[in-house]
């Protein structure tokens, strides 16, 4: 809805997708949203500066960038749902511009988003997603929605497709109406194409004096590739494989076939029509050597057939006239209709009627939920389970809006099927045969797909009941890239005369030449497909767990993966809001700065520790016990830290001593703390400065702290503004006012509300960083940071800095202790790597239980920045960059 004030938006997105933005302007009159606005009445003088929609598409993976208005001001990021719930309420309710995106969908293409935009302001997105493209009744198909709702000054479609196997058809429907006629243009190569729609203003109009745009429906770009074997095409890239499997040129398995067919009152009139309509063509399609029936189905359950009968010509002129005679009426009787399909397949079959190769199926036409007999929707979902052969396949139809949609999808999820969404409408009749027209040519059964142990691994689902024809199966994983050279594949399966073993090869190189050269191709197309299946794999076993703790142990692993590669789920959320309200929670920040927003897609595969880090390193944790540790308590053990102006304190283990120094530089400047070459661990601090007061020294702290976990390819970069986690492109941030955390490649931040930063390396290394907050235009001093890291992090013996080098604790010897030149402050004589210095005896403070206050800390305090305690002088201790490594230590 829209109306002055405070209102929200509610809509479905259908997309795979990452990235989430949209154009709106709370104004009476404007509106739009995606690339599928709504419209409303007003000022028709307001019209969109720049609708740009950009597509790349890398062997079937769709990178999308929709650009309504302007530039891009919020980037997002996935967060788990209730953490993104409770942020998106906060801002709502403190009337701040916000949106979220979460799917409660047991698939991951379907997603609600809610909007808050206070009256008054004007909010521009820019949309990044990503998608699968699945191949239907032999194309692909790439349909992009154009409903810009009004004239647009820039209006720019550009498609560019890139494929390996090389294409073998493009075709541009007029899918826009003849208005638009040749304005397309099209340029096709041997394994790249080009497709541009770019209509001026002119163009766009309904008639030369018209205001309204003619630009009103889906653009569509379709075409297949070239297919020389039937074992498939196996693509490698950047460590994943991707194996596409389509043959052609078989003869059909013949069918066994039920369709279960709701006739109950809500099916009246034009539902019932269109179905019967769609039903006469189905029947008439059936092949001489399927078999089928019909089970007909309100309150009551009726056959057509009490068994399977031969599809022969007037065993289906009698079927069509049965379909034509049904006048819907009465309740909805599900569990007793799909039972009595099951019932008369396994009657046939145990009369041997069913040929061996031949391929089982039940088609279930639905449009509410069951009013008669059983009404529990889980219960009829095991009794389906429980009695339904293995081999046969259940297929969903739900018609309109008021059915149970998810309850369709997992009943025939669970019964190796799928379902579809039909809209009740004049094209019901044409959806309903498109759907059957991908399930009617089964041209394989029993798919198996083999490669050898050891050369790949986290491979997804390699065994398939059947192989239709006109689609694709798809298989991806990880393959060892530094031990393999060529991938072999071995598939078996059923045909409708033969036991097939179909064999192919391929070079893990194959492809970089082409791919590594190719600007527009997606270098981590192969990555992100491996995780689209493999989420949608575990959440398919999630929903077929037979235990609540399998149940869990598999949520976690999809909130993981999830996290990991930036994918809306179930149990994810996308939140965005005003960064330039202080309040960015979990937004993304922008990576390019000429756009104004993040490029490509978020997210990196989590491998656990990289095979680079020591041997002295653990096995990789669970993501179990890395958040077990936001339970552990905090303990008040003697710890190495630096706080305040900057103060160090060095713990040292051996001799149970504290040691202190100060470093005194200037604000900006960067001190390195760890520099660890071996683990790939960096630890920098920034420099701040207090306001400073005539003839008074200035004071510094640090402003800003870095972390670089080099093996990882992991940045966290902690101000007093904000903590942000950085993974080459990808980039999430958590403001001071947030209590969260995010796990990546077994890194853990955690945030706790205006006190400190938790960061977890793989459960052995932690470190703390605290924020100390000042009162509102304090005249002098400035928030800043401590850091606080146990004398148990394993650092290598390589590890320097002004901290790392004391991880190889030097001797230390301290004597000859006398009374100092303030009377509460002794003196001693301190031998340090060969240095005699002269210590003074204080207190420093240690601020990890007492936040305010502190707890006093006792230590031997070093004089002129740590001079003969430290290694050098502190100035070898600058480095150019928060992430640099200290260079010759």
């Amino acid at each position: 809805s829209i109306a002055r004030g405070h209102k929200f938006i509610v809509f479905l997105v259908k997309s795979t997708g990452n990235y989430y933005c949209a154009s709106f302007d709370n104004k009476p009159g404007s509106g739009s949203f995606l690339s599928s606005p709504f419209q409303v009445a007003g000022d028709d003088k307001i019209s969109i500066y720049s609708y740009k929609v950009q597509s790349t598409i890398t062997s079937r993976v769709v990178n999308t960038m929709i650009q309504i208005v302007g530039s891009c001001i919020y980037c997002v990021s996935i967060r788990e749902k209730s953490a993104a719930r409770q942020q998106y309420a906060q801002a709502r309710a403190k009337g701040k511009a916000a949106g979220i995106i979460r799917s409660s969908a047991l698939d991951m293409e379907n997603f609600k988003a809610e909007l808050n935009v206070p009256g008054g302001m004007k909010v521009q997105f820019e949309i990044h997603y990503q998608e699968m493209m699945r191949r239907k009744l032999g194309s692909y198909e790439y349909v992009i929605p154009l409903q810009p709702g009004r004239l647009a000054k820039h209006l720019e479609v550009d498609v560019r497709i890139i494929e390996p196997q090389g294409l073998r058809y493009l075709h541009v429907p007029n899918s826009l109406g003849d208005h638009f006629a040749g304005i397309t243009t099209i340029s096709k190569g041997e394994k790249k194409a080009h497709v541009s729609f770019k209509p001026t203003v002119a163009q766009q109009r309904k008639c030369p004096t018209c205001s309204a745009t003619a630009v009103d429906g889906d653009f569509v770009v379709m075409y297949d590739v070239h297919r020389e074997t039937k074992a498939g095409e196996l693509e490698i890239f950047n460590g994943y494989f991707i194996h596409y499997f389509a043959p052609d040129n078989l003869d059909p398995l013949p069918k066994n076939i039920l369709f279960v067919i709701d006739v109950s009152g809500s099916m009246w009139g034009l539902k019932m029509k269109q179905t019967i309509e769609a039903m006469k063509t189905i029947l008439g399609d059936l092949r001489p050597d399927d078999h089928f029936s019909i089970v007909d189905f309100n309150h009551n359950v009726r056959t057509w057939r009490d068994d399977l009968v031969a599809a022969t010509a007037p065993q289906k002129e009698d079927a069509k006239k049965y379909i034509q005679e049904i006048q819907p009426n009465g309740g909805t009787n599900i569990n007793e209709a799909l039972l009595r399909a099951i019932f008369i397949l396994k009657e046939a079959s145990n009369l041997g009627m069913l040929d061996p190769n031949s391929v089982s199926m039940i088609i279930f036409v639905s449009d509410g939920d069951p009013t008669v007999g059983e009404l529990k929707l889980t219960k009829i979902q095991k009794n389906v389970k429980q009695n339904i052969p293995e081999d046969v396949s259940l297929f969903s139809l739900g018609i309109g809006f008021d059915v149970d949609y998810d309850f369709l999808d997992r009943l025939a999820h669970e019964n190796h099927g799928m379902a579809q969404r039909i809209f009740g409408n004049q094209e019901t009749s044409s959806q309903m045969k498109k759907f059957y027209n991908q399930v009617s040519t089964p041209l394989l059964k029993k798919v198996e797909f083999n490669y050898p142990q050891g050369s790949v691994l986290d491979v997804t689902q390699n065994s398939f009941d059947t192989y239709f024809g006109g689609s694709e199966i798809v298989v991806a994983g990880k393959v060892d890239a530094d031990n393999v050279q060529l991938l072999q594949s071995i598939i078996t399966a059923t045909s409708s005369n033969a036991e097939l073993v179909l064999e192919t090869l391929a070079d893990v190189e194959g492809l970089d030449d082409f791919l590594k050269k190719e600007p527009h191709a997606d270098p981590k197309f192969t990555e992100k497909l491996w995780a689209y299946l493999t989420i949608n794999q575990l959440l398919a076993e999630r929903n077929l767990a037979p235990t609540a703790a399998l149940k869990r142990n598999l949520t976690r692993s999809i909130l993981q993966m999830s996290l990991d590669h930036h994918i809306v789920t179930p149990f994810t959320a996308m939140l965005i809001e005003n960064p330039e309200r202080n309040e960015r929670m979990l937004a993304d920040s922008p990576q390019d700065q000429k756009r104004g927003c993040c490029p490509g897609t978020l997210g990196v595969a989590s491998n656990g520790l990289n095979k680079s880090i020591p041997s002295w390193a653990k096995s990789t944790p669970t993501t179990e016990q890395l958040l077990n540790v936001l339970k552990a308590p905090t303990v008040a053990t003697r710890i190495t830290s630096v706080d305040n102006d900057p103060h160090f304190i060095i713990h040292l283990l051996k001799s149970q001593e504290n040691i202190c120094f100060n470093i005194d530089s200037e604000p900006g400047k960067i001190l390195n703390l760890v520099s660890d070459p071996d683990s790939g661990i960096v630890i920098n601090g920034q420099l701040t400065g207090a306001k400073k007061r005539e003839n008074e020294k200035l004071s510094t702290y640090f402003g800003k702290i870095g972390f670089y976990f080099k093996n990882k390819g992991l940045k966290v970069e902690i101000s007093t503004e904000m903590i942000t986690l950085k993974d080459g492109s990808y980039s999430t941030a958590l403001s001071w006012s947030d209590t969260g955390s995010i796990i990546r490649k077994r890194l853990l931040v955690s945030v706790k509300k205006d006190r400190r930063v938790t960061i977890t390396m793989d459960t052995e290394m932690s470190f703390v960083v605290l924020l100390h907050r000042v009162w509102k235009n304090h005249p002098v001093n400035v928030d800043f940071l401590g850091i606080y890291i146990p004398p148990t992090n394993r650092f290598s013996p390589s590890a320097h800095g002004l901290i790392g080098q004391f991880m190889s604790e030097p001797e230390v010897h301290i004597y000859s202790e006398r009374p100092g030149r303030d009377p509460e402050k002794p003196e001693a004589t301190m031998e340090v790597k060969g240095h005699k210095l002269t210590v003074t005896s204080g207190l420093q403070k240690d601020y990890r239980t007492d936040q305010v206050f502190g707890t006093n800390v006792h230590c031997w305090f070093v004089h002129n920045c740590g001079k003969g305690f430290i290694d050098g002088h502190y100035k070898d201790y600058l480095v150019p960059h928060l992430y640099s490594f200290l260079k010759n230590p």
